[in-house]
């Protein structure tokens, strides 16, 4: 019975501990929350660097959370907050950075890429239907070889007759006993 009574006792001390980690904010009005809820939700997590603020449990983000609190209960905009946040977190901070010149990047590297690729994609599929119908017409390559001359062609003509005539150099059979 004591084991009984000592388990529940340590049941209950942990989820009181496990309770205590959930935040309570008082707000002063819904608006204030809601405003509250989604600030937390844009702002990322400088510790966890893929997770935003609302969902994370490192102190950085706990210490964010409670100044985002401090300054909605200042009465500051969202965008003073933003402005806030960044001045001393930098652009990272935020899920959605500005369009500036350092975060061009960010913004316009990855749909120039997807048209690029497309447009390549779009090149090869057209090339390879013009090969496969014949509309495609060859350039002679740099590198192929050329016809030859008339005296080239002589001179051709003249080894091969030379290495298909029967050669005295090679010994007969006689001379191989």
């Amino acid at each position: 019975m004591r084991l009984l009574g000592a388990s529940l006792l340590a049941a209950m001390v942990l989820s009181v501990a496990a309770h205590a980690a959930i935040d309570v904010y008082e707000f002063d009005s819904p608006q204030q929350e809601a405003q509250y809820r989604g600030l937390i939700e844009e702002l990322r997590c400088p510790k966890c660097q893929n997770q935003n603020l609302a969902g994370s449990d490192a102190p950085i983000a706990q210490d964010l959370k409670q100044k985002t609190y401090d300054l909605i209960k200042e009465g500051r905009s969202d965008a003073e907050i933003r402005s806030y946040m960044q001045d001393r977190y930098g652009d990272f901070i935020s899920y959605r950075p500005p369009v500036r010149p350092s975060t061009w990047i960010l913004w316009f590297f990855p749909p120039l890429l997807l048209v690029l690729l497309l447009i390549g994609w779009w090149w090869r599929t057209k090339r390879q239907q013009r090969e496969a119908s014949g509309a495609v017409s060859i350039t002679p390559d740099e590198d192929a070889p050329k016809p030859l001359s008339a005296s080239e062609r002589a001179e051709l003509d003249k080894l091969l007759a030379r290495s298909s005539a029967p050669s005295t150099d090679t010994p007969s059979k006689e001379d191989k006993q």
